[in-house]
C-alpha cells in the first residue's frame, strides 16, 4: 500500500515537474513581450487580451488557430519521434516541403489517397541517407539533415519552374489539383482541414507506440543512452534509422496535408518554415503526445491571432514574432540543462 502510494506521489511529481518545465519558456516569453510593449508605450494586458480573443474567442477564430496548428502536429511529432531515439533531425523542412510537391504532383493525376501515400513516401526519402549515415558511420546528422534541406531547396525549386510548373501562370507554381483530391474542409469556410484529425491520430498512435510496443521501449532506451542500449542488445542502428524513416515519413505526410488541403497545389515559398519551428514545438513539448499537441497549438494561436491582431491595434506584427521567438530559445536552453 506504502509502496503504490508512493510511487504514485512520484508519477504526481514527475507530471508537476514536466507541467512546470513546459510553462516557464511561455511565461518568461510573457514577461519579455510585456517589457518590449511597456517600453515602446502599450499596455501588454490589453494586448495579451486582444491576443487570446483573436486565437480562441469564436469558433472561426478557433479554426483558424487549429488549422495554423496543423502543420506543426506533423513537424513537432515527426522532430520528437528522432529525439526520442537521440537524433536531433533539422530535416523535417526538407521533408515538409518535398512531400508536398510530390503529393501535389501525384494528386493531380491519381487522387487524394495516392498523393498522401506519394507525399510519406517523399519525405522517408528525404530522412533516409541521413539516417543511414548516422547509423552506419555515426556522421553528425545535424550537419547532414541541415544541408539536405538546401538540397532539397534546390531540387523543389528547380522542378516547380521548369518540368512541373503549371502553364499560363506566371507564379513558380504547379497545376491546381481537382477539388475531388482535396482533402476535406470540416468548418468551411475556415480552412480547417481533415488534416488536423490524420495530425491528431498520429500523435495518438505515437503515445500508444512509444509506451506499449518493443520498438518503442528501444527507442526511449536508444534516446536515453546508446551505449547502454547496445551492452542490453539494442541494435541501436536499426533503431535509429527506423526513427529517421518514421520522421520523414510524418513531416512529408504533413507536406501531403498542406497541400492537398490548404494550397490545393505546390508553389514556391511552401512552407514559412514549419520544419524549424516544429523543432520548438517538440522541445517545449517535452517529445511527450500532449506536450507536442500543446505546443503546436500555441504556437498556433500565436500565428493565427498575431496577424489579425494587429489590425485592432497600433502594436506591430514583430511583438508576436518575438514572443515565439523567446518561447523557441528558452525551450532550447531548457534541453540543455538536461543534457
Amino acid at each position: 500500500m506504502s509502496v503504490s502510494a508512493g510511487s504514485n506521489r512520484t508519477k504526481y511529481s514527475r507530471a508537476l515537474t514536466s507541467a512546470v518545465r513546459a510553462v516557464v519558456p511561455f511565461v518568461i516569453a510573457l514577461v519579455i513581450g510585456g517589457t518590449v510593449l511597456l517600453a515602446t508605450g502599450h499596455n501588454p494586458v490589453e494586448f495579451y487580451q486582444l491576443l487570446v480573443r483573436e486565437a480562441f474567442g469564436g469558433t472561426d477564430r478557433i479554426a483558424a488557430t487549429l488549422s495554423a496548428a496543423t502543420p506543426l502536429l506533423f513537424t513537432g511529432l515527426a522532430t520528437a519521434i528522432a529525439f526520442r531515439a537521440g537524433v536531433f533531425n533539422v530535416g523535417v523542412e526538407g521533408g515538409f516541403v518535398f512531400g508536398g510537391l510530390i503529393a501535389a504532383t501525384v494528386a493531380l493525376h491519381a487522387g487524394l489517397l495516392a498523393g498522401m501515400v506519394a507525399g510519406a513516401l517523399a519525405g522517408v526519402l528525404v530522412s533516409a541517407l541521413p539516417g543511414w549515415l548516422k547509423a552506419r558511420w555515426n556522421v553528425d546528422e545535424v550537419v547532414t539533415t541541415l544541408m539536405f534541406n538546401f538540397v532539397v531547396s534546390g531540387v523543389t525549386g528547380w522542378l516547380v519552374t521548369t518540368f512541373l510548373q503549371a502553364k499560363g501562370v506566371a507564379n513558380s507554381a504547379t497545376t491546381l489539383i481537382p477539388q475531388g483530391s482535396w482533402l476535406p474542409d470540416l468548418l468551411p469556410p475556415y480552412g480547417l482541414t481533415a488534416g488536423v484529425l490524420v495530425a491528431l491520430a498520429l500523435v495518438l498512435l505515437y503515445a500508444l507506440w512509444i509506451k506499449h510496443s518493443v520498438l518503442g521501449y528501444e527507442l526511449r532506451q536508444t534516446g536515453l543512452n546508446p551505449r547502454f542500449s547496445a551492452a542490453q542488445g539494442i541494435r541501436v542502428g536499426r533503431v535509429i534509422i527506423v526513427s529517421m524513416l518514421v520522421s520523414g515519413a510524418i513531416a512529408g505526410l504533413g507536406g501531403a496535408a498542406h497541400a492537398l488541403g490548404v494550397v490545393h497545389r505546390f508553389v514556391d515559398g511552401f512552407s514559412p518554415g514549419y520544419g524549424f519551428t516544429g523543432i520548438a514545438v517538440a522541445l517545449l513539448g517535452r517529445n511527450s503526445a500532449v506536450g507536442v499537441t500543446l505546443g503546436a497549438v500555441l504556437f498556433g494561436a500565436l500565428a493565427s491571432a498575431g496577424t489579425t491582431a494587429q489590425l485592432f491595434s497600433d502594436i506591430p506584427l514583430d511583438i508576436v514574432d518575438v514572443l515565439s521567438g523567446t518561447v523557441m530559445i528558452f525551450a532550447v536552453v531548457r534541453l540543455w540543462r538536461q543534457r
